[in-house]
């Protein structure tokens, strides 16, 4: 045996490519763990990653505005709306309604609402109405039950916020572990992170349609053993020539000898069927807003129009949630009427919920009246 003959080296494995780790770009529903509420950041995440329910919410929040004040002095009555439609709300909007709306958007977001009453350096009058952000203050209770304090979150004990008079606070539906209210979101992270799931792999799939990835298996024959890394080098280094030219729009031939197999990687592999399911998570999230289906353009009944019985409980949802934020515009509006002399008693009137068909409820006029007519001639 020839001793200075180096032994032949044995060709390195090939390299092995493994799937990496993707996932959507919500990742906080995936790590949510429904130990304490606060959960602003999730909730947030929902928002944003499922439009339905982004578009639910301002819904809900356009069809809870549109009000009027009413004060029982004549004289302060012109002064009162004048404030109402023109009062500062920062961030170059005005009026009563563009501070509601934030209000509410952080009511159903957030589990409740937080704003502030800001007095002229004299404090003779209210200068601003500005929305504050919910995730920064936290509600605890007072010396008695019916007394509580907003104080900043996450600095200890005993940081009240100074002006509480001057503090709006609402909760959303509280309940006897939440006083502070629970978001309109609560019940939805683990169905909405399911529907983004869905949704990642439907796009990971119409990639892998539209991107096609190939496998490139070269089997040696007999004899050729030897030559079997230099030969897979040259049918990678020949194939990713052809696709780059592919890519450049030049048609190129790719031409191979011996036992090449080439197959589309995943072409075996069904594509599941996720209108049923997507279609069950759907209807629990939108169960949970209150908003009929065809409202969101969802097709699902075979009628286009409201029934009355939808129309009475969107009604219904509307109401308790004017009710509840009533408070915090009384408070605004006695807080002007005090500082201007008169006597703190306003009243906020609502604009009527109309969501029935106008041209049913004007033929329904139309019956009554022939119906008049017709008894007026009996008589």
């Amino acid at each position: 045996m020839k001793w200075w003959k180096q032994k032949r080296r044995e060709p390195p494995a090939a390299l092995v490519q493994v799937r990496r780790e993707e996932g959507h770009p919500f990742g906080a529903l995936d790590r949510y763990i429904p130990l304490r509420t606060g959960e602003m950041a999730l909730y947030r995440a929902i928002r944003e990653g499922v439009p339905i329910v982004d578009a639910a919410i301002w819904k809900l929040v356009r069809l809870c505005g549109g009000l009027t004040v009413r004060c029982g002095d004549a004289q302060a009555q012109s002064g009162l709306e004048e404030f109402f439609r023109n009062v500062d709300t920062g961030w170059g909007q005005r009026g009563i309604q563009s501070f509601l709306d934030r209000y509410l958007d952080d009511l159903f977001t957030c589990g409740h609402g937080l704003g502030e009453m800001v007095l002229t350096p004299d404090g003779r009058d209210i200068a601003a109405l500005l929305r504050a952000d919910p995730e920064q203050v936290e509600a605890r209770l007072g010396s008695t039950p019916l007394d509580f304090r907003l104080c900043r979150a996450g600095l200890g004990e005993g940081r009240e916020l100074p002006y509480q008079d001057l503090l709006l606070f609402t909760p959303f539906q509280p309940t006897g572990d939440d006083p502070c209210g629970v978001s309109l979101l609560r019940s939805m992270p683990f169905l909405a992170g399911i529907l983004l799931k869905i949704y990642q792999a439907t796009g990971q799939n119409w990639e892998r349609a539209g991107n096609l990835r190939f496998a490139v298996v070269c089997k040696p024959g007999q004899g050729e053993e030897a030559f079997a890394q230099e030969r897979c080098a040259q049918v990678a280094q020949e194939w990713s020539a052809a696709m780059q030219a592919g890519r450049n729009g030049t048609v190129r031939d790719f031409v191979a000898v011996g036992d090449v197999d080439i197959k589309v990687i995943g072409a075996d592999s069904p594509v599941l069927d996720s209108q049923v399911p997507v279609r069950q998570i759907l209807e629990q999230l939108v169960a949970r807003t209150g908003i009929p289906p065809f409202m969101l353009g969802l097709s699902w009944a075979t009628t286009e129009r409201m029934s009355s019985q939808q129309s009475d409980m969107l009604t219904s949802e509307i109401t308790a949630i004017r009710r509840s934020v009533e408070p915090a515009l009384l408070r605004v509006a006695d807080l002007w009427l005090r500082l201007h002399g008169f006597p703190p008693k306003a009243e906020i009137l609502w604009e009527d919920i109309n969501l029935q068909d106008q041209v049913e409820e004007a033929r329904a006029q139309l019956y009554l009246a022939q119906a008049e007519k017709l008894r007026e001639g009996t008589v």
